[in-house]
């Protein structure tokens, strides 16, 4: 990424981090909260004690786990073992909680970010129409299913330090450029724009995603109290979705800044067709004297 690329995504930065204070943007979280608190305690109340009875179980019949847990009762940690299993299907749910949040942000936020963008910074950038709200979510959802696998995948090597600080950002870095950029371009580049922005502002629009997925994955980290995150817990959840809703939303509106600035200079350039530029004749290209 050269420097000209890394002043735009600085300068897309702070302008959406100014952007989350409108209070357009404030009202429009409210929804995907609520809806994103609701669920996780939904599925908390239903499931919950059969998670945690089914973990527990597998955890039993695993010989190195169980090891473990008898190691734990020798030197007097007996305690831990009752918490063991409830820890262990927070920190399975977490990823589950995250991807619902940037769902729900992607469907009912994102398209108002855009054009709130659009309509402050970018009024006469025609709209293309090159997404569809079906198109959308299916990219959404496939994206989501393929990340959440991955970290699935993962799992077992994130009890090694560098591994867990980078792959778990890396993946919802990877999750918010597929989704983010799909949406954000939906209204106003047709699909020769789109995949033409995407192969030529790849690595700015991937430094994106990565720095959101980092930010992403810092609310979990209030889950770091051990046993005392269970007790916090209907404490702490919302608190974690409302910064996960912040930091997506946060995502959203750095995508959209880029994506559009991008957009527009693209067509400062030519027409697009199958993802190629064709430069436009030179009276068009030339300013007005």
């Amino acid at each position: 990424m050269n420097s000209r690329a890394a002043t735009q995504v600085l300068d897309a930065g702070w302008r959406a981090a100014a952007y989350c204070l409108h209070p357009r943007v404030i009202g429009w979280s409210l929804l995907p909260l609520a809806l994103a608190v609701a669920v996780s305690f939904g599925m908390a109340w239903f499931f919950w004690e059969p998670a945690v009875t089914a973990v527990r179980a597998q955890m039993e019949s695993w010989l190195i786990v169980d090891t473990l847990l008898k190691w734990l009762d020798v030197f007097g940690l007996s305690g831990l073992r009752s918490v063991l299993a409830p820890l262990l299907v927070v920190a399975l749910a977490l990823p589950l909680i995250m991807a619902l949040s940037l769902l729900l942000v992607a469907a009912l936020m994102t398209p108002s970010l855009t054009r709130l963008v659009a309509e402050r910074r970018f009024p006469t950038l025609a709209r293309r129409e090159g997404g569809s709200l079906v198109g959308g979510l299916a990219w959404s959802l496939g994206s989501t299913a393929l990340a959440l696998l991955v970290l699935l995948l993962t799992m077992p090597f994130w009890l090694i330090p560098p591994v867990a600080l980078v792959v778990p950002p890396l993946i919802w870095g990877w999750l918010s450029y597929r989704v983010f950029c799909y949406d954000v371009l939906a209204e106003h580049a047709s699909a020769d724009e789109r995949r033409a922005l995407l192969r030529q502002h790849r690595w700015p629009l991937l430094a994106i995603g990565v720095v959101s997925g980092y930010l992403g994955a810092a609310p979990t980290l209030i889950f770091a109290f051990g046993a005392m995150s269970l007790v916090l817990a209907p404490l702490l959840l919302p608190i974690a979705i409302w910064l996960y809703m912040l930091v997506f939303a946060l995502a959203a509106l750095w995508f959209a800044h880029y994506a559009l600035a991008a957009l527009q200079q693209l067509r400062s350039q030519g027409s697009v067709i199958d993802g190629t530029v064709t430069p436009a004749p030179i009276d068009q290209a030339l300013p007005p004297l």
